[in-house]
Protein backbone atom coordinates (compact mmCIF):
# COMPACT_ATOMS: atom_id res chain seq x y z
CA UNK A 1 0.00 0.00 0.00
CA UNK A 2 1.29 3.15 -1.29
CA UNK A 3 0.64 6.56 0.90
CA UNK A 4 -0.71 9.28 -0.74
CA UNK A 5 0.69 12.19 1.27
CA UNK A 6 3.19 13.05 3.93
CA UNK A 7 0.12 13.11 6.67
CA UNK A 8 -1.25 9.51 5.65
CA UNK A 9 2.60 8.27 5.71
CA UNK A 10 2.85 8.92 9.10
CA UNK A 11 0.15 8.01 10.37
CA UNK A 12 0.37 5.01 8.88
CA UNK A 13 3.64 4.35 10.57
CA UNK A 14 2.76 5.34 13.80
CA UNK A 15 -0.36 2.72 13.86
CA UNK A 16 2.34 0.11 12.40
CA UNK A 17 5.25 1.02 15.32
CA UNK A 18 2.34 1.26 17.89
CA UNK A 19 0.91 -2.41 17.19
CA UNK A 20 4.47 -3.75 16.88
CA UNK A 21 6.63 -5.38 19.54
CA UNK A 22 9.99 -5.61 17.61
CA UNK A 23 10.75 -3.20 15.39
CA UNK A 24 13.70 -3.76 12.95
CA UNK A 25 14.74 -0.61 10.95
CA UNK A 26 17.30 -1.58 7.61
CA UNK A 27 19.38 1.66 6.71
CA UNK A 28 20.46 2.92 3.49
CA UNK A 29 22.44 5.68 2.13
CA UNK A 30 19.01 7.57 2.06
CA UNK A 31 18.95 8.48 5.37
CA UNK A 32 22.53 10.10 5.30
CA UNK A 33 21.88 12.27 2.31
CA UNK A 34 20.10 15.09 4.71
CA UNK A 35 23.79 14.85 6.90
CA UNK A 36 25.56 16.03 3.75
CA UNK A 37 26.80 12.83 2.33
CA UNK A 38 25.65 11.78 -0.98
CA UNK A 39 24.58 8.73 -1.58
CA UNK A 40 26.31 6.00 -3.89
CA UNK A 41 24.77 5.60 -7.50
CA UNK A 42 22.64 8.74 -7.60
CA UNK A 43 23.32 11.30 -10.41
CA UNK A 44 25.91 13.42 -8.34
CA UNK A 45 26.45 10.28 -6.13
CA UNK A 46 29.77 9.17 -4.34
CA UNK A 47 30.55 6.93 -6.96
CA UNK A 48 29.71 9.32 -10.29
CA UNK A 49 32.88 11.31 -8.52
CA UNK A 50 34.84 8.58 -7.04
CA UNK A 51 34.84 5.41 -7.89
CA UNK A 52 35.69 2.68 -5.45
CA UNK A 53 38.93 0.45 -5.84
CA UNK A 54 38.18 -3.18 -5.67
CA UNK A 55 39.81 -5.40 -2.81
CA UNK A 56 41.69 -7.44 -4.56
CA UNK A 57 43.36 -4.19 -7.03
CA UNK A 58 44.12 -3.10 -2.99
CA UNK A 59 45.81 -5.84 -2.05
CA UNK A 60 48.03 -6.34 -4.78
CA UNK A 61 49.45 -2.65 -5.36
CA UNK A 62 50.92 -0.41 -3.84
CA UNK A 63 50.01 2.29 -6.23
CA UNK A 64 46.03 1.37 -5.66
CA UNK A 65 46.64 1.26 -1.79
CA UNK A 66 48.21 4.88 -2.04
CA UNK A 67 45.17 5.81 -4.41
CA UNK A 68 42.47 4.61 -2.05
CA UNK A 69 43.70 6.24 0.69
CA UNK A 70 44.06 9.64 -1.32
CA UNK A 71 40.22 9.21 -2.77
CA UNK A 72 39.10 8.23 1.34
CA UNK A 73 40.93 12.14 2.66
CA UNK A 74 38.80 13.82 0.15
CA UNK A 75 36.05 12.60 1.16
CA UNK A 76 36.26 13.53 4.97
CA UNK A 77 34.66 16.83 3.59
CA UNK A 78 31.38 14.63 3.59
CA UNK A 79 32.20 12.14 6.16
CA UNK A 80 34.02 14.25 8.84
CA UNK A 81 31.68 16.71 10.32
CA UNK A 82 28.28 14.82 9.57
CA UNK A 83 25.24 15.00 12.34
CA UNK A 84 23.15 12.37 12.61
CA UNK A 85 19.63 13.47 11.16
CA UNK A 86 16.27 13.04 11.48
CA UNK A 87 15.70 9.64 10.74
CA UNK A 88 18.89 8.57 13.01
CA UNK A 89 17.43 10.69 15.62
CA UNK A 90 13.59 9.29 15.25
CA UNK A 91 15.14 5.72 15.44
CA UNK A 92 17.51 6.25 17.92
CA UNK A 93 14.26 7.66 20.27
CA UNK A 94 12.39 4.32 19.72
CA UNK A 95 15.75 2.20 20.44
CA UNK A 96 15.94 4.41 24.00
CA UNK A 97 11.84 3.31 24.69
CA UNK A 98 12.69 -0.28 23.52
CA UNK A 99 10.77 -0.73 20.74
CA UNK A 100 13.87 -0.89 18.56
CA UNK A 101 16.28 -2.83 19.74
CA UNK A 102 18.96 -3.45 16.94
CA UNK A 103 19.39 -1.70 13.77
CA UNK A 104 21.04 -3.29 10.57
CA UNK A 105 22.35 -0.76 8.24
CA UNK A 106 24.31 -0.69 4.91
CA UNK A 107 26.01 2.64 5.97
CA UNK A 108 29.22 3.04 6.50
CA UNK A 109 29.39 6.55 7.92
CA UNK A 110 29.09 5.95 11.58
CA UNK A 111 26.07 7.99 12.67
CA UNK A 112 23.71 5.82 14.37
CA UNK A 113 26.37 5.32 16.93
CA UNK A 114 27.04 8.88 17.43
CA UNK A 115 22.54 9.53 17.23
CA UNK A 116 22.76 7.00 20.60
CA UNK A 117 22.38 3.58 19.29
CA UNK A 118 25.18 1.41 21.03
CA UNK A 119 27.73 -0.04 19.20
CA UNK A 120 26.53 -3.65 19.75
CA UNK A 121 22.76 -2.83 18.59
CA UNK A 122 23.91 -1.76 15.29
CA UNK A 123 25.00 -4.27 12.60
CA UNK A 124 26.99 -2.68 10.15
CA UNK A 125 26.67 -5.41 7.38
CA UNK A 126 29.41 -2.96 4.86
CA UNK A 127 31.85 -2.22 7.28
CA UNK A 128 32.74 1.71 8.83
CA UNK A 129 34.58 4.42 7.10
CA UNK A 130 35.40 6.16 10.00
CA UNK A 131 38.62 4.35 11.35
CA UNK A 132 41.26 1.58 9.89
CA UNK A 133 41.81 -1.74 10.46
CA UNK A 134 44.75 -4.10 8.92
CA UNK A 135 43.35 -6.68 6.78
CA UNK A 136 46.13 -9.08 7.67
CA UNK A 137 45.88 -9.05 11.86
CA UNK A 138 42.83 -7.03 12.10
CA UNK A 139 44.61 -4.46 14.41
CA UNK A 140 42.63 -0.96 14.62
CA UNK A 141 44.12 2.12 13.28
CA UNK A 142 42.28 5.86 13.75
CA UNK A 143 42.10 7.92 10.60
CA UNK A 144 44.39 10.73 11.80
CA UNK A 145 47.45 8.27 12.59
CA UNK A 146 47.00 6.80 8.66
CA UNK A 147 46.57 10.30 7.57
CA UNK A 148 50.08 11.47 9.20
CA UNK A 149 51.44 8.50 8.21
CA UNK A 150 50.50 8.94 4.96
CA UNK A 151 51.55 12.53 4.12
CA UNK A 152 54.86 12.26 5.88
CA UNK A 153 55.31 9.64 3.48
CA UNK A 154 54.48 11.43 0.16
CA UNK A 155 50.95 10.03 -0.24
CA UNK A 156 52.59 6.32 0.75
CA UNK A 157 50.03 3.86 2.25
CA UNK A 158 51.46 2.81 5.63
CA UNK A 159 51.38 -0.93 6.67
CA UNK A 160 50.76 -1.91 9.94
CA UNK A 161 53.27 -3.47 12.96
CA UNK A 162 52.58 -7.25 11.48
CA UNK A 163 53.46 -5.89 7.70
CA UNK A 164 49.70 -6.28 7.11
CA UNK A 165 47.86 -3.56 4.89
CA UNK A 166 46.05 -0.82 6.69
CA UNK A 167 42.37 -0.38 5.04
CA UNK A 168 39.92 1.70 6.45
CA UNK A 169 37.31 -0.60 7.92
CA UNK A 170 34.80 -1.09 5.72
CA UNK A 171 33.93 -3.66 3.07
CA UNK A 172 35.23 -3.23 -0.69
CA UNK A 173 34.15 -4.90 -4.08
CA UNK A 174 35.08 -8.55 -4.22
CA UNK A 175 36.01 -8.33 -0.36
CA UNK A 176 33.67 -11.44 1.52
CA UNK A 177 31.06 -10.03 3.65
CA UNK A 178 31.45 -9.86 7.46
CA UNK A 179 29.90 -13.10 8.49
CA UNK A 180 28.79 -12.53 12.16
CA UNK A 181 27.36 -9.55 10.82
CA UNK A 182 25.40 -11.48 8.02
CA UNK A 183 24.59 -13.86 10.69
CA UNK A 184 23.33 -11.77 13.33
CA UNK A 185 21.37 -9.79 10.82
CA UNK A 186 19.57 -13.05 9.52
CA UNK A 187 18.64 -14.02 13.18
CA UNK A 188 17.50 -10.27 14.00
CA UNK A 189 15.50 -10.16 10.58
CA UNK A 190 13.40 -13.46 11.55
CA UNK A 191 12.79 -12.39 15.27
CA UNK A 192 10.84 -8.93 14.25
CA UNK A 193 7.47 -8.43 13.87
CA UNK A 194 7.74 -5.19 12.15
CA UNK A 195 10.72 -4.82 9.40
CA UNK A 196 11.20 -1.17 8.34
CA UNK A 197 13.73 -0.58 5.31
CA UNK A 198 15.20 3.14 5.05
CA UNK A 199 16.67 5.07 2.46
CA UNK A 200 17.79 1.64 1.00
CA UNK A 201 17.21 0.70 -2.99
CA UNK A 202 17.35 -2.59 -1.91
CA UNK A 203 19.30 -4.02 -4.76
CA UNK A 204 22.45 -4.87 -3.16
CA UNK A 205 22.87 -8.40 -2.56
CA UNK A 206 22.34 -10.62 -0.25
CA UNK A 207 21.65 -7.62 2.35
CA UNK A 208 18.40 -6.76 0.03
CA UNK A 209 17.43 -10.67 0.94
CA UNK A 210 16.51 -9.41 4.68
CA UNK A 211 13.00 -7.32 3.99
CA UNK A 212 11.66 -10.75 2.11
CA UNK A 213 13.21 -13.08 4.91
CA UNK A 214 11.20 -11.01 7.29
CA UNK A 215 7.89 -11.25 5.31
CA UNK A 216 8.12 -14.47 4.92
CA UNK A 217 8.50 -14.99 8.71
CA UNK A 218 5.39 -12.95 9.25
CA UNK A 219 6.66 -9.73 9.84
CA UNK A 220 4.79 -6.77 8.72
CA UNK A 221 6.80 -4.59 5.90
CA UNK A 222 7.19 -0.94 5.68
CA UNK A 223 9.44 0.64 2.95
CA UNK A 224 10.54 4.39 3.28
CA UNK A 225 12.66 4.95 0.20
CA UNK A 226 11.90 8.03 -2.54
CA UNK A 227 12.25 5.93 -5.46
CA UNK A 228 10.65 2.47 -6.16
CA UNK A 229 11.54 -0.82 -4.74
CA UNK A 230 11.88 -4.44 -6.55
CA UNK A 231 9.93 -5.42 -2.96
CA UNK A 232 7.09 -2.60 -2.27
CA UNK A 233 4.47 -4.67 -3.81
CA UNK A 234 4.90 -7.03 -1.27
CA UNK A 235 5.00 -4.47 1.39
CA UNK A 236 2.46 -3.24 4.25
CA UNK A 237 3.11 0.05 4.05
CA UNK A 238 5.13 2.47 1.00
CA UNK A 239 6.39 5.63 1.70
CA UNK A 240 8.24 7.44 -1.34
CA UNK A 241 8.58 10.95 0.54
CA UNK A 242 11.33 12.65 2.73
CA UNK A 243 12.69 10.58 5.33
CA UNK A 244 13.46 13.17 7.75
CA UNK A 245 10.12 14.94 7.12
CA UNK A 246 8.55 10.64 7.72
CA UNK A 247 10.48 10.37 10.50
CA UNK A 248 10.68 13.41 12.02
CA UNK A 249 7.57 13.20 14.08
CA UNK A 250 8.77 10.34 15.90
CA UNK A 251 11.74 12.14 17.42
CA UNK A 252 11.57 12.06 21.39
CA UNK A 253 11.56 15.69 22.84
Amino acid sequence: MIAPDLTTAIDRLGALLDEASVVLPFTGAGISTECGIPDFRSPGGLWTKTQPIPFDQFMASQDMRDEAWRRRFVMDEYFANAKPGRGHRALASLYRVGKVRAVITQNIDNLHQVSGIAQHDIVELHGNTTFATCVACDRRYELDWVKDKYQAAGGRAPHCACNGYIKTATVSFGQAMPEDAMLRAHDLTGSCDLFISIGSSLVVWPAAGFPLRAKQKGARLAIVNREPTEFDEMADLVIRHDIGEVLGPFIAH
